[in-house]
Parts: C-alpha cells; structure tokens; sequence
C-alpha cells in the first residue's frame, strides 16, 4: 500500500475517534432506593468469616455432600442454564455489530462498465468509438458515517448494557437453580419422612383395628368401636397412597431441574436444619443494589435506556457519512494498474433532517422506554428488599413455632396412652382414642411440614440476599492494620 493509500484510509477512522468524543445521551444518576435503611427482623450481628451473603459459597452453605453433589450436576446439564449462556453469547454477538458501526468498511474490489452507444449520443460524435469500457480496482470506504453527535457511540452502549444485562441475567438463572435443587431435595427429603410417619402410623392404626375385631367378635366391644377403628385405618391408608403421589411428583421435580437422569437418587435420609449453616449475613438493603444480579441488569437496561436517548437526540442533527475508492482507472484491461492510471473518488453526503415527525417520535419512545426501565429498576429493589424481609420473617418465628410443635406431639403422646389406658378398662369409650390418634398424628405432620417450610426459608433467604452464585465462599482479606493486631 503506497503512502497516500495509507492516508486516504485512515484519515476517516482518525476523525472518527477524534470526534467520538460527543454525545448528546442525559448524565446518569442512578435513583435512590425507594426502601427503608433497614432490614425489619434483622439479626444484630453474625459470626460469618463473610461480609455477604453473596460471598458464601453454596459448598459452605448446603453442608449435604448428596445436595452438594446434585447441583454439580444440575449446573452441568440444566437447559435453562444453557439458555441463558446462549442469551449470553447472543447479546455480545448483537454488541460486536453494534460496535462495528463505529469503524469504516474498508475493502478491495474492482469493477467493469462496457456500453455501446447511438452516434448522435456519443461524447465525441460520429467519430467517437460506439463502445466504451471503464475497468476500476482498487481500495474502498462504503458509507461511513463520522459520528459527530455521537449516534453511534451511543447505540452502542445502549447495545453493551444489554449484553452485561443478558450476563446478570445468566447470573440469576444460576443462583435460582442452586436454590431450585436444594428445595427439590429438601422437598423429597421431607416427603420420604412423611411417609415413614404414615407406613409408622398405619402399622399401629392395623394392630389398634385388630385388636378391636377381635374384641368384638368375642362381644367386648361395640360395633361403633369397630367402625370408628376401621375409619381410621381407612383414613391412613388413603394418606399413604396420597403421599407416595407426591413423593412421585418430588422426584420428577427434582430430574427435572437437574436436566438429566443420574445413575441413583439419594437414598431415604433425615432431613434437618444440621444440612444448612446456622446464620447467614444479612447487611443492609444497599448492598443489593451491587449483589443482586437482577437489579445489576435493571440498572443495566436504564443506562442502555439513557443511551438510547442520547441516539435519539443526535437524529435531529445532521449526517455525514463518506464513500470513497483509491486506486486505478484504465479503458483497457491490460493497463489498468500501470502509474499513469491512477484514480481516486471521494463522495461526502450530508442529510439534515428539516421536518420529520418520526424523528420526534422516536426520541419521546426513548424518554418513555427510559421512564420504564427507572420504574422498573426502582420495582426490581423493592422485590428485593420485600423478599429478604418475608424471609427474615420466617427466620423471626420459625424457630419457636416447631418448639410449640414439638411440646403439641409430646402432650398428644402422653393424652393417646391415657385415652388407651382409660378405653381398656372400660372408663371411657373409643371415641377419646380416635381423637387422641388423630391430634398426634396431626401435629407429627405439621412438625415435618413446618421443618420442611423453615429450611425452604433459610434457602430463600440465602437466595434473596445473592447468595448461591459462588461455589466456595470469598473471605475478605484482614487489613494490615488488623493483621498487625492478630500477630
């Protein structure tokens, strides 16, 4: 390339950094939180070695190897992962397109032009030849637009922030599923305990019936005895099939989210709050607006949002773009690149919009898309802050709740033995029995649901707060101040 084809390239490209400079796109200031300072229910303080939830790693927070082992699993195989890696890739393909706009197409090509013209149309009349030929190669810039307002630059950062959208939203699809295996898990979990209960339940409901059939076959007891009995055990039985539905229903959840068949599910084990850590780190509402990836990507949409006004505001002005070729020009092929057949072309073109109705159209669409993405940004951390709050509610009662429960199935086992003790010496009649039995078994269930409804709790908690997008916890560094006092 010679030195003057050298500059005619890039002369445009340095003029368009130089001038890259301007843009017409509104100073962003991010909204305030539209929430309290602080969390209600809030624990004082935490003994976590990590200053956020979001920096404990779902390896220390799910303390199960068998769940531990199952999102590996889940985050190798799920397709809605996948998806949204693919939305990932999709959006940073859609930003290199994007980006492109900003530099000139430079390219080699040539050309051919062979007309025959009538004699009374020919530049040099009848003597004139009746063919002409043109052939043209060389270097070229096809409409390149110098980016004065900054139209380009700023549909490309409109274009950028999605694509860190697209990424904060691969973010969110990850932590939901971590968070999605362990409730399958715990949710199986506790259905296999139901069903222990139940098969527990149903054996001693077999055993009470017999031993009134026998009773009443030799005339001790009452028809009533026998039927109420036989209700009963009725009753279990058709819980049973009930739960070995669901138990059903919990292990196609569970395949489902993990997006495979592994060779064996975890086998029947107890459940308990022992499989997740005691406390986690709560913090302050603020440091949601930089741990929860969903509201990273609100914020991202609101500054493409802002991007695009600024894209919409430079249309008002005018446009310059530039076509040009350097190289060679000849009407015979065979001496087309000899020195004296050098050739060049230069075409600006300037558009200056006079009236146009879509032109104001389209910046009112960015004002009002911008409108939209700050309501949805502000909804996006109220979200947040009501999901944490709903947990820590939880957090609040859970504890003493299945304290009371616990009490409820000690006093129903003590009234069950007195109402059997009292029906076999004939002090009262069957009827307190059956009441005592269904109290127990009542609150023996509600004791495994509500153990079940406090580990889904601490779960979501724990995703609320950004949590589960790390695999092993992050540790602040000490300070060397505060290394110097340790030593």
């Amino acid at each position: 390339m010679t030195r003057s084809t050298f500059k005619f390239v890039l002369a445009p490209v340095l003029a368009s950094l130089v001038l890259a400079g301007c843009s017409l796109a509104p100073k962003y200031e991010r909204p305030a939180a539209p929430v309290p300072g602080a969390f209600p229910n809030a624990p004082s303080s935490s003994a976590m070695p990590v200053s956020a939830s979001a920096d404990l790693g779902w390896r220390e927070f799910f303390r199960d190897p068998q769940l531990q082992s199952l999102i590996q699993v889940a985050l190798e195989n799920n397709r809605d992962l996948r998806i949204a890696i693919d939305r990932v890739e999709e959006a940073r393909a859609l930003f290199g397109i994007q980006q492109s706009e900003r530099l000139p197409t430079i390219g080699v090509g040539g050309n051919a032009s062979i007309q025959s013209m009538p004699e009374d149309l020919r530049a040099g009349g009848a003597s004139a030849p009746s063919v002409t030929r043109v052939y043209q190669a060389g270097v070229g810039i096809t409409s390149f637009e110098l980016d004065f307002f900054g139209r380009v630059r700023n549909l490309s950062e409109a274009a950028y922030q999605q694509f860190l959208a697209s990424e904060q939203a691969r973010r969110t699809v990850h932590i939901t599923l971590v968070s999605q295996v362990a409730e399958s898990y715990f949710r199986l979990r506790a259905i296999e305990q139901q069903r222990a209960l139940v098969e527990r339940t149903l054996k001693a409901r077999q055993a009470s019936y017999d031993l009134i059939k026998q009773r009443y076959d030799v005339g001790v007891a009452g028809s009533l005895d026998l039927y109420q009995a036989k209700s009963q055990l009725d009753s279990v039985r058709a819980d049973l099939q009930e739960i070995r539905r669901a138990e059903q229903l919990a292990q196609n959840a569970l395949l489902l989210v993990l997006g495979t068949t592994p060779s064996n599910l975890p086998q029947a084990a107890a459940f308990s709050q022992d499989q997740l850590l005691a406390q986690i780190p709560v913090g302050l509402p603020s440091d949601l607006l930089t741990r929860r990836p969903d509201i990273i990507a609100a914020e991202n949409g609101l500054l493409a949002a802002n991007a695009n006004i600024g894209a919409a505001r430079a249309a008002f002005f005018p446009n310059i773009s530039l076509t040009g070729m350097l190289g060679f020009a000849s009407g015979a092929m065979g001496g087309l690149f000899s020195g004296s057949n050098r050739f060049w072309s230069f075409t600006p073109q300037l558009t200056t919009p006079i009236f146009s109705g879509g032109v104001l159209g389209n910046l009112d669409l960015a004002e009002a898309r911008k409108n939209i993405a700050v309501s949805q940004y502000e909804k996006s951390i109220q979200t947040a802050f009501r999901e944490v709050a709903d947990a820590l509610a939880g957090e609040a009662t859970y504890a003493e709740q299945l304290n009371a429960l616990r009490d409820l199935e000690t006093s129903a086992a003590e009234s069950l033995k007195i109402a059997q003790l009292r029906y076999d010496n004939g002090i009262d009649s069957f009827l307190q029995v059956q009441a005592a039995e269904i109290t127990l078994y009542n609150a023996q269930r509600s004791f495994l649901d509500t153990g079940l409804n406090s580990l889904m709790n601490r779960v979501e908690l724990y995703k609320a707060l950004g949590g589960g997008w790390l695999e092993n916890s992050v540790v602040p560094s000490a300070t060397p101040e505060s290394g110097k006092d340790a030593s």
